[in-house]
């Protein structure tokens, strides 16, 4: 067996959105292949799509290998090296990045329209501000869709029907997916245009919701999952002290993921039903085959949930635009950032001494500043207080 792994476990990776930010994710893979962790299914939305793609599509051999193609190509047009680890300078050199790729755009992925073209209502007919097709190109060099769609992973990709409002999925177990359907679940307005799918105009999946956890919880086959969360904004913050700041903490709070609301709402339904099943225990038979009690106490009951969380919390010297700074020395922290935190994260005793039979929904934050902490039906419990209590 792996380090924390569970043979009998499905493993599931979901991918929260967050632009450059994802370059966490690729570490966090790194990681997880490293430790012989590959995942069975693989959730993305936005930037998480992206990555999913460039996981599901090569062979295990090629992955790693692959998102630094990735990650470094976007990154290729700012290779400064930042002046300073933390502090005004660093937040400078971040500012200048930003403000350089929403001008001219990142390779392989975006590009500015052309605004001074001579009709007058260029501006007015164009519904964005970049044009995406180089990223077509890119997903189609580096990621194989025959592997991607015919291969062992399961991959859910979540976008917006910009017409009717609603939230779908993009599963390669029910339609094939393309690059159109990878870019659909990134085209982020006004910044990027909708993407066209039989017909239909799809935007961010993260207009509605930023990570695919719920999905997840929701559409799993009733079995023993270990889900890898890995989410790149945090929804904890302090109060902002400047404009920046605001505008910072506002996009934090926009994007970030609902995981207490989620896992706590499926732990609760799970303790609703077994409730229904002790109630029907005690009354008379003539009324355990009322058609209402069948339909509370016959849903099969969902398998052990394992949910490793793992958030790219706030660097000090990121600000509002971190998600459009792709500057080469911030995409290497935000990824050598993820793959620290997965190995810290596999080797934490919290992980390794989890109770593997305990059944429900239970996520694991070995990360958290304040201490690492569990959160399941007893509530939430920090690590070193339950070692003390021992």
């Amino acid at each position: 067996m792996t380090k924390g792994s569970d043979t009998k476990s499905r493993q599931v990776l979901v991918l929260q959105g967050g632009g450059a930010l994802g370059a966490y994710q690729a570490g966090v893979y790194e990681t997880m292949h490293g430790e012989a962790l590959e995942p069975d299914w693989v959730a993305g939305i936005s930037i998480g799509a992206i990555n999913a793609a460039l996981i599901a599509g090569n062979t295990p051999e090629q992955r790693v290998e692959r998102l630094r193609a990735f990650w470094e190509k976007v990154s290729s047009e700012l290779l400064g090296i930042a002046p300073a680890d933390d502090g005004p300078a660093r937040r400078w050199f971040n500012e200048i990045a930003a403000s350089t790729v929403a001008t001219i755009g990142a390779p392989g992925f975006f590009r500015p329209h052309n605004f001074f073209a001579p009709s007058a209502d260029a501006l007015l007919q164009t519904i964005s501000m970049y044009d995406t097709s180089p990223l077509r190109e890119t997903l189609l060099e580096l990621v194989d869709f025959d592997m991607l769609n015919d291969g062992p992973m399961k991959v859910s990709l979540g976008a917006v029907n910009v017409l009717t409002g609603n939230f779908c999925w993009f599963d390669n177990r029910e339609q094939r997916l393309e690059p159109e359907h990878v870019m659909a679940s990134g085209a982020l307005p006004p910044g990027f245009p909708p993407v066209i799918i039989e017909g239909q105009p799809y935007w961010d999946g993260g207009l509605v919701s930023n990570t695919p956890l719920q999905h997840v919880i929701d559409t799993a086959e009733r079995c023993d999952m270990t889900i890898y969360q890995v989410d790149l904004f945090h929804s904890r913050g302090e109060l902002p002290r400047d404009l920046s700041q605001v505008l910072q903490r506002e996009k934090d709070i926009r994007y970030s993921s609902r995981t207490r609301y989620n896992t706590d709402a499926a732990q609760q339904l799970e303790e609703l039903r077994l409730a229904a099943a002790r109630l029907c225990e005690k009354l008379p038979d003539e009324l355990r085959d009322d058609p209402d009690l069948r339909a509370l106490t016959q849903a099969e009951p969902p398998g052990v949930m394992r949910v490793m969380h793992l958030i790219n919390r706030r660097e000090p010297h990121q600000s509002f635009s971190k998600d459009y700074e792709f500057s080469r020395a911030t995409v290497n922290d935000h990824w050598s950032g993820g793959a620290a935190d997965m190995a810290l994260s596999l080797d934490h005793p919290m992980w390794t001494e989890r109770d593997m039979e305990h059944r429900g929904i239970i996520a694991y934050d070995c990360t958290n500043p304040d201490g690492a902490r569990m959160r399941g039906p007893d509530g939430v419990q920090l690590y070193a207080e339950n070692k003390a209590a021992e």
